[in-house]
């Protein structure tokens, strides 16, 4: 992995894929499925940030 790829993950420039998780693991000795749920928990946390913005309407049962 470059220099330049890792420090776009680090300065949140991009997300870590499938790929990136892979490396990760191997450089980190740890599992590819804990980077892809941390990418999950950032990303669901950035999402919430703006949960006021959405227009959803609650469906109700009929």
């Amino acid at each position: 992995m470059s220099r330049k790829t890792l420090s776009a993950v680090l300065n949140d420039n991009t997300g870590i894929s499938p790929e990136m998780a892979i490396r990760l693991s191997i450089a980190f000795d740890t599992s590819a499925e804990s980077w892809l749920n941390q990418q999950s928990q950032y990303e669901l946390w950035h999402a919430e940030q703006h949960r006021h913005e959405l227009r959803v309407k609650k469906l109700s049962a009929a």
